[in-house]
């Protein structure tokens, strides 16, 4: 499980980035990969999943 904060996210599009606490590298996360609702500046812990893009963050659930 890694840890991170929120950086940015947009409710209306679904989908913002988590900067990752220990490395400070930036993940995508979309609305379908949410178990919590998140908002920016938020504590988050989450999982890494293979994506069409690289990394995403999924079972992103709040700190």
């Amino acid at each position: 499980m890694n840890t991170g904060k929120v950086k940015f996210f947009n409710d209306s599009k679904g989908y913002g980035f988590i900067k990752d606490n220990e490395s400070g590298e930036e993940y995508f996360v979309h609305v379908s990969g949410l178990v919590d609702e998140i908002r920016e500046d938020d504590d988050v812990t989450y999982d890494l999943q293979e994506g069409r893009k690289g990394l995403n963050a999924v079972n992103v659930k709040l700190a």
